[in-house]
């Protein structure tokens, strides 16, 4: 794998990040449970002990687990 399968990109100038897993996207998170049920309707059950590995998550453009407005 060349980069984690999860990516939380930057924040949006209106709030929430944008989640793509395996380069499709699958929501606008605006909180860790936003991005766990996105994770747990793309068959990842134990999603919510993946937020903080690299392996698994890219949080790109920001802090991770922040989601306000740029």
């Amino acid at each position: 794998m060349d980069h984690a399968p999860i990516v939380v990109h930057r924040p949006t100038p209106s709030g929430g990040r944008r989640v793509t897993v395996r380069d499709e996207i699958v929501g606008l998170a605006h909180s860790d449970a936003d991005l766990i049920e996105f994770l747990r309707r793309a068959s990842l059950e134990d999603a919510e002990s993946l937020l903080d590995d690299p392996r698994w998550v890219e949080w790109r453009g920001g802090r991770p687990h922040e989601y306000g407005a740029v």
